[in-house]
């Protein structure tokens, strides 16, 4: 098997790690453009100041030890298996950076053996990289779970972010799907990492040359919809590995029927797409916004309501303390009312101090007013005031007055197409877009 095909397959069995997105296109070089793209394995990341940068996806090896029920490269799953040398992937790595495909590299690997193996094939890779080929770019890389703590540790000297893929929302999911895997032997490692990491800090603040730890901190991610756990345990799940593993990011991955297992749902079973978007949305709140996950779903009502986001569904449930003045309202209610995001918010609560305002002026200041004017008032006047207080009515006004749009979520011939849906995160239009990267959920 000659390089390009080993880079084929093993690229292709990465797709399904959502901790980036891939791009999906194959564009040759053209006289007079700048740059070009390839399908296989190359994926978009963001980095701190915003900027797009495109990342090489590949796993050392699909060759796995495990058997775990949804995976595409389980053991019993008979599919062309394949291996890098950490060699072929240094050389494949640099040649793609020169030719400026790309500029780092996100690697992972099926269980080559036993963890510690594994763990030992990806440290060798970054070494070559790091000391021999002197690469200077991104690099983030998978903890294997089970691994000895020194290898996790050396990784994590040579990686500028690291994460552990917590798979599925509970021990007994794991049991189920994925039995030789455990809670214990994936919260270890995040464990090290985050003491790792902390203990770094520490040491840079003393000593300005001692080598950095992950830099760039650790994520993970969770397949959602493949057991029935309720977006409320998924959330309250999530909060917990903010709060006890200080992680940048926790990623939803909405399950894909690509094997058959009873346990599983059936092959034609389309993917929770419209969950998974919730939940991104969900998580955007517990991050930037201060809501908890109790506040967010309720005991009553475990799971997201498909037609309003989580924002504009907990404002809709606790009328009571809506609408809200803007020209007096503390900052932190301001982040509570739908249509109005983090700097929007810190817009409002510095423009304020100066004059006024109206609801021109919340226009221009990037408030989304066909759902805030549900919620707030301006100098004691309502925009559209509501004539009951009925939960039910208040969340048909909304959703009549909000401009409904199909977005990219769901596939042709997909049951989401006959839904209306709110603004994605993953919307198509310039506008969308940015009122997105300005964090007006």
């Amino acid at each position: 098997m000659d390089l390009f095909e080993k880079l084929e397959i093993l690229t292709d069995a990465a797709k399904y790690d959502v901790a980036c997105t891939s791009s999906g296109v194959d564009r040759a070089g053209q006289k007079g453009v700048l740059g070009n793209a390839v399908k296989a394995g190359i994926c978009h990341s963001f980095a701190a100041d915003g900027r797009c940068v495109s990342l090489l996806k590949v796993l050392m090896s699909n060759d796995c030890a495990y058997d775990c029920a949804y995976c595409v490269n389980r053991r019993s799953e008979e599919c062309r298996r394949a291996t890098f040398t950490p060699e072929e992937l240094c050389r494949l790595t640099m040649e793609f950076y020169r030719r400026n495909y790309i500029e780092g590299l996100f690697l992972s690997s099926a269980v080559v053996g036993s963890p510690d193996a594994t763990c030992e094939k990806m440290l060798a890779v970054l070494k070559k990289l790091r000391q021999e080929c002197r690469f200077g770019g991104y690099v983030h890389v998978k903890a294997i779970p089970g691994a000895s703590p020194e290898l996790t540790w050396q990784l994590g000297l040579y990686a500028d972010r690291m994460s552990v893929n917590i798979e599925l929302p509970s021990q007994q999911s794991l049991k189920l799907l994925a039995p030789q895997k455990s809670k214990e032997k994936i919260l270890s490692p995040m464990g090290l990492i985050r003491d790792g990491i902390k203990q770094n800090g520490k040491e840079l603040s003393t000593f300005r040359h001692a080598p950095q730890f992950v830099p760039a901190g650790q994520s993970t991610q969770m397949i959602i919809g493949a057991t029935p756990e309720s977006d409320r345990q998924i959330l309250r799940l999530t909060e917990g590995l903010y709060r006890k593993y200080g992680l940048k990011r926790v990623f939803f991955s909405a399950y894909m029927p690509v094997v058959h297992d009873r346990n599983l749902p059936a092959l034609d079973t389309p993917p929770p797409l419209l969950r998974e978007h919730r939940l991104y949305q969900a998580d955007w709140l517990l991050r930037f916004y201060g809501f908890t996950a109790s506040e967010i779903l309720e005991e009553e009502a475990p799971n997201f309501d498909p037609l309003l986001d989580p924002k504009c569904n907990w404002a809709v449930r606790h009328m009571e303390l809506f609408p809200v003045e803007v020209n007096r309202a503390p900052y932190e209610m301001l982040l509570r009312v739908p249509g109005i995001g983090v700097k929007s918010a810190m817009r409002i609560r510095s423009a304020r101090r100066y004059a006024k305002l109206d609801f021109d002026a919340l226009k221009k200041l990037g408030v989304i007013l066909k759902r805030a004017r549900f919620f707030l008032t301006c100098q004691g006047k309502s925009m559209s005031p509501l004539p009951t207080d009925d939960p039910g009515v208040i969340a048909g006004a909304i959703r009549e007055g909000t401009a409904f749009h199909r977005t990219q979520l769901a596939g042709k011939g997909s049951p989401l197409l006959d839904q209306p849906e709110q603004l994605s995160l993953f919307s198509p239009t310039k506008e969308d877009r940015v009122q997105c990267l300005t964090g007006q959920i």
